[in-house]
């Protein structure tokens, strides 16, 4: 067998006088997650801002980019269709973003959601009411999930509604 020691210890001094720091491949995986959670943030962030100054309203009332990093973030016009998901709901539903964009939160409930729950949540919005719901949906494989949602109408500065936005989790 070879003695190796003198390779060992030639290459601590090469390392030690490129001043080469040596990390484990599992940071990177560590710190890759991480970024890619902190991107997927902003860029969803950055959307609901576009939004809001589109449609000029507040969007600090809601503290969108605190709630983007624990919830699922889901905007839709007054006709009840979906104009932005965040990222989140992949993990949540399985959908992605583009396949919900302009279609109703309804493509989430199914034979089992409650009626009743169904009728509040139909209430709070006619009447323009901020509510919070726990209702049974269902994902695209078709496995159940209980859902708090935490919706809100959205006003503009003018005190115009035009959207609504809410903030689910599973619950």
């Amino acid at each position: 067998m070879y003695n190796l020691d003198a390779y060992d210890a030639a290459m601590a001094k090469y390392h030690q006088e490129i001043n080469c720091k040596i990390i484990p491949v599992i940071s990177w995986d560590f710190h890759h997650e991480s970024l890619n959670d902190l991107r997927s943030n902003y860029y969803d962030w950055q959307k609901v801002h576009h939004i809001a100054n589109r449609f000029h309203w507040d969007d600090s009332e809601f503290d969108v980019l605190d709630r983007l990093k624990e919830e699922v973030v889901v905007i839709t016009d007054l006709k009840q269709k979906i104009v932005f998901a965040s990222s989140r709901i992949l993990n949540m539903t399985g959908y992605t973003e583009v396949e919900v964009l302009g279609k109703s939160p309804k493509m989430f409930q199914g034979p089992e959601t409650s009626s009743v729950v169904k009728e509040e949540i139909r209430l709070a919005i006619k009447s323009h009411e901020t509510f919070e719901k726990t209702i049974l949906n269902y994902k695209k494989n078709g496995d159940t999930y209980f859902c708090t949602i935490n919706a809100f109408p959205v006003f503009s500065l003018k005190g115009k509604l035009t959207h609504f936005i809410a903030f689910e989790k599973a619950a």
